[in-house]
């Protein structure tokens, strides 16, 4: 076909014509490209600054645990760099941290509860406790007279002490409606009330109250212990809720990496009886 002003000008335009068309596919093939899961090849991982053994030590005292473990797991699998924001006072400032876009990951014995649910992501649980009760005994005979406690704990009326900041500082009036609700800053001071009777009960996870009977003995003289067996406490990591695609990643590694193992207490427990005999 002889080359005319006409072919060359239609050649011309057909060449103006597919390259205004690549121009515009360009963007179009850059935004369906993957996008990284975490930015700047680092995850930034929310835990407590408080110890919460075997789950993880006090910031600067040593990097080992079952939730130290699990957030290196989930980096190393993502090929990034875990860093640790140990800032957060109590469990509900982990969350708030995710909430603010400070944090990718929370990773600190958190519980899942419907409030937290409403802000965050979840990951399916990893851990499973019961819900318990640390019941001063003089206190506690008092207000059974001589009734078996499971009868009367429900309908229970008086001091209840729980951590401020804590999932059962919000399942405490739900659950003990009659209750008057105490908080406090620590578990520790929880546990001095429940000794000198300005309180009657404690509320926690039966994790936390076994293992405070393993490590000091003499509470058996003044508390005894009481399992919720129809009450759990599922322990998850948070995620922040700008990121899926790290939720769905996240279940995957505990599908494959841990294979859907979920602890409950009495592992948790001889995990916990193992470490302080090291």
């Amino acid at each position: 076909m002889p080359l005319t002003r006409r072919t060359l000008f239609a050649a011309g335009g057909g060449g103006l014509l597919l390259a205004q068309a690549q121009a515009l596919a360009t963007p179009a093939q850059a935004q369906d490209a993957p996008k990284p899961i975490v930015s700047d090849n680092k995850l930034r991982i929310a835990m407590p600054a408080f110890a919460s053994d075997p789950f993880f030590p006090a910031d600067d005292s040593g990097d080992s645990g079952i939730d130290m473990d699990l957030a290196r797991g989930i980096a190393a699998e993502l090929g990034v760099e875990p860093v640790f924001d140990r800032s957060a006072g109590t469990f509900d400032a982990m969350v708030q941290q995710l909430t603010f876009g400070q944090a990718d990951l929370a990773i600190g014995k958190l519980s899942r509860t419907l409030r937290r649910g409403r802000s965050i992501l979840y990951s399916r649980p990893y851990a499973m406790l019961h819900q318990g009760l640390l019941a001063n005994r003089v206190n506690l005979a008092r207000i059974t007279q001589g009734k078996p406690p499971e009868q009367i704990i429900r309908d229970f009326s008086g001091d209840l002490g729980v951590i401020e900041g804590s999932s059962f500082a919000t399942y405490a009036a739900a659950t003990f409606p009659h209750a008057t609700i105490q908080r406090f800053a620590g578990w520790n001071m929880v546990i001095d009330a429940i000794r000198n009777g300005t309180i009657d009960l404690a509320y926690r996870d039966d994790f936390e109250i076994k293992k405070l009977m393993v490590d000091d003995p003499s509470m058996t003289v003044v508390a005894r212990s009481i399992t919720l067996t129809d009450k759990v406490d599922t322990i998850a990591v948070g995620i922040s809720p700008d990121n899926p695609h790290l939720a769905a990643f996240v279940d995957l590694y505990l599908d494959l990496a841990r294979g859907q193992q979920v602890l409950n207490t009495d592992e948790i427990i001889a995990r916990y009886r193992q470490r302080s005999k090291v």
